[in-house]
């Protein structure tokens, strides 16, 4: 089930201060279940900048197992409506108990929001786009029982032996890495387990969107704290040997279409030859008996 109507929201917050706590939106609707945006003024991981967080209200109420693929920007307004400043578009995926609700770190640096027509009269106005891809609502066997701790993450029971791999090559990966929430520390976690499980599969059955998830994913885990410059490369060599799978996939299109193109002439030529040899011949005959 797919809804691609993009829909938007505004969420204005008056008397902005950033030395205060998180500011959670009213609910609005888009994709068969309700939103909200979170607005940390003083940053919800990085202090010096404003984060920004889109998240699905009421998990509760939906169906164990429920997914949602959304991709979404954050855009600041002044008060007369104009765009003073637009995020980059994420595509990110919410799932039932881990990934309920995702966004920028790193929205934007705070003295930044001191320049003219970011705080009129203390009011900050956030609006955010969504356009829900994908709808999935049906029931898994998952539950917190299932969770197992690995170097401090909590995740399923089927993702423990690849968490292990990875914290043994790459030692350091989340040094930098400083929530302390559980399921903040888990969500950014079963994305980075999702980016790397699609970069494992083979370049040629990667989607256009997925890559694109791919990336966006990786900016925000770095911006995150997480050292993935290994992942920065493998990105970069899958998307290569994907444009080259496609490349010679169209070359050799190409060379069909060219070969069948051949054919077609080499048919017409003949057929060609074939009409002027019976003209020829019929014109003989013709002769042969005038002269008779």
């Amino acid at each position: 089930m797919e809804d691609k109507k993009q829909t938007s929201f505004t969420f204005e917050i008056d008397n902005f201060s950033e030395k205060e706590a998180g500011r959670r939106s009213p609910q609005f609707l888009a994709g068969g279940c309700e939103w909200y945006i979170q607005v940390y003024s003083n940053g919800e991981i990085v202090d010096d900048h404003l984060s920004m967080y889109l998240g699905v209200a009421n998990p509760e109420s939906l169906r164990l197992g429920w997914k949602r693929q959304a991709s979404f920007s954050f855009v600041l307004l002044n008060q007369s409506g104009k765009e003073l400043y637009r995020k980059k578009e994420l595509c990110a995926l919410f799932c039932d108990q881990l990934t309920t609700a995702w966004g920028r770190s790193k929205a934007l640096p705070l003295k930044k929001l001191q320049e003219k027509g970011f705080l009129e009269n203390k009011k900050l106005i956030v609006k955010v786009e969504v356009k829900v891809i994908e709808v999935v609502d049906e029931a898994e066997e998952v539950t917190r029982k299932e969770m197992l701790d690995v170097q401090g993450f909590k995740v399923l029971h089927s993702q423990a032996v690849l968490m292990s791999r990875l914290f043994k090559k790459h030692p350091d990966i989340a040094v930098n890495f400083k929530p302390k929430n559980q399921q903040v520390k888990t969500t950014y976690m079963i994305f980075l387990l999702h980016l790397i499980e699609t970069l494992k599969k083979p370049p040629h059955s990667i989607s256009e969107t997925e890559l694109w998830i791919a990336g966006n994913e990786l900016i925000v885990l770095t911006e995150a704290g997480f050292k993935l410059d290994w992942l920065k490369t493998k990105l970069r060599k899958v998307s290569f040997k994907r444009k080259t799978s496609y490349d010679n996939v169209s070359k050799v299109q190409e060379f069909e279409d060219q070969v069948q193109n051949l054919k077609a002439e080499v048919s017409l030529q003949r057929k060609t030859t074939y009409d002027n040899c019976s003209r020829v011949r019929k014109f003989k005959k013709t002769s042969r008996e005038s002269q008779s």
